[in-house]
């Protein structure tokens, strides 16, 4: 295999565990809009995927401006909930730190809209941490599609089979995967029987199989 040359981070559920403040900006939306929404739907179903996306399965088709409005009601809501209250999941600075002090290049890519990334960087004190910022204004298609980890691997100037990819999700392991480039499964918000397209899973970063994995040791 290529040594690894950069690392693409998902945010929610590798870096920090944020998914019960967006649960919480969901379930106020929605009630504002008088529309069933629960626990389980979201976490099960949802979790992961883009605003327009669980805006449509819950609410049904509305017009795209409004679907737009809602989408940003949602993030504010989350901004509001989630504020002074971001942790960083277990290893992760320790292993970011790592990266940095190798001289490996590293990039967020999520789904989740600039303003929240910037926000939770910056309540982490790792805004300086990234090479690039891949959310969900800078790529067309969302995981799976393969998309965010091209644009991040283009960014910051390594080839995609140099680049891997630290998911929490089935379908940003499928998009790393069909970006060709390695993955690392983190089962904080699934179960790792769902995680096995990636080529490592652990149940956290505290792993050492990870830096492993990263290094090729």
């Amino acid at each position: 295999m290529r040594a690894v040359e950069a690392i693409l981070w998902d945010l929610d559920g590798v870096i920090v565990q944020s998914g019960e403040y967006h649960y919480e900006a969901y379930r106020e939306l929605f009630g504002e809009l008088d529309v069933p929404f629960n626990r389980e739907q979201y976490f099960d179903e949802l979790f992961g995927i883009r605003n327009w996306a669980i805006i449509r399965t819950v609410a049904g088709e509305r017009p795209i401006e409004e679907i737009e409005r809602l989408a940003e009601r949602k993030e504010e809501k989350f901004r509001r909930i989630a504020k002074g209250k971001i942790l960083a999941l277990p290893g992760a600075k320790t292993t970011i730190d790592r990266a940095r002090e190798a001289g490996l290049k590293q990039a967020i890519v999520s789904s989740t809209p600039g303003a929240n990334i910037e926000m939770i960087l910056g309540e982490l004190e790792l805004t300086e941490a990234f090479d690039t910022i891949v959310g969900e204004e800078d790529a067309e298609k969302g995981k799976p599609d393969p998309e965010g980890f091209l644009v991040a691997a283009e960014r910051v100037g390594i080839e995609p089979d140099r680049c891997v990819v630290i998911e929490d999700a089935p379908a940003g392991i499928e998009g790393g995967k069909a970006a060709a480039m390695r993955c690392i499964g983190v089962s904080t918000t699934r179960k790792p029987e769902r995680l096995t397209q990636a080529d490592l899973v652990v149940a956290s970063l505290e792993d050492e199989k990870v830096w492993e994995l990263i290094t090729g040791d």
